[in-house]
């Protein structure tokens, strides 16, 4: 099946400031389908897209994204002056600029899914933990913890031992496989819950693994956050949901219909 391209990739412009939300895209190779962060489709609401050229899975991810920062910086200022009032990612390795990302693009910025681990944490009882799922644990680093805000001692797992997920993804393979990659997730969710049964809920670090976080919900029974829970939620802050205006409301008028419903 071929994805429509329209409206969103060649639109440069959204009327009444419809377009909020301005993703920074790496600069990769491998299929972005329906659920992945960089895919303009996933989105229930308009978005506006910049490739970071050069900010490839190898440097952003295996280098620390080192001597990144300007250019992201820059793409960002540029989809802001496009008409997005807020800035994320396609990779949450980029936590590690979440703080400078922020200051120096001037706009709220949600730079890596992981920012919502205090978050869920508070969702949570309190003989559990949140747990991360990563394309890459070896490269993940305490420096990213700290970036996002995140408690360095959080239960941490990757999928690079995985067969495919993490090889497409860091555009080391060239085939994506859909029920291959969902294997790799729900492996790496077992793993991790066998060596920390206090997680309770899991974040999802990478920006591709969305598609497969049903499989992984269904399969461990947890709760599963990711780049577009954490997008979702961002986007509404950005552009508050319009209700219907009730200028004149009586409590003897309300009252009624709440009863009624009980």
């Amino acid at each position: 099946m071929t994805m429509a391209r329209e409206p969103f990739m060649t639109r440069k412009t959204w009327p009444d400031g419809q377009a909020t939300v301005g993703i920074l895209l790496l600069d990769t190779k491998f299929p972005r389908v329906f659920g992945d962060g960089g895919q303009p489709l996933t989105w229930p609401f308009p978005v506006l897209l910049k490739k970071v050229e050069g900010a490839t899975p190898f440097r952003v991810v295996d280098q620390q994204a080192d001597g990144l920062l300007d250019p992201f910086v820059e793409a960002g200022k540029e989809l802001v002056a496009k008409g997005a009032n807020g800035i994320t990612t396609t990779c949450g390795f980029l936590a590690i600029y979440q703080r400078e990302l922020a200051e120096r693009i001037g706009v709220p910025v949600a730079a890596s899914s992981v920012i919502q681990v205090p978050l869920v944490q508070k969702l949570l009882p309190a003989n559990k933990r949140v747990g991360i799922i990563t394309a890459d644990a070896r490269n993940f680093t305490k420096r990213h913890m700290e970036g996002a805000g995140v408690p360095t001692d959080t239960p941490v797992i990757g999928t690079e031992n995985g067969e495919i997920l993490t090889r497409v993804f860091t555009d080391k393979a060239t085939e994506y496989d859909f029920a291959r990659c969902e294997a790799d997730l729900i492996a790496a969710g077992k793993q991790l819950l066998a060596k920390h049964p206090e997680v309770g809920a899991f974040v999802l670090e990478c920006t591709n693994m969305p598609p497969f976080a049903p499989a992984l919900a269904k399969a461990t029974g947890m709760p599963v956050y990711d780049i577009f829970t954490l997008i979702s939620w961002f986007q509404m802050g950005l552009r508050p949901t319009p209700f219907p205006r009730q200028e004149h409301v009586r409590a003897a008028d309300w009252q009624p219909k709440i009863n009624a419903a009980e």
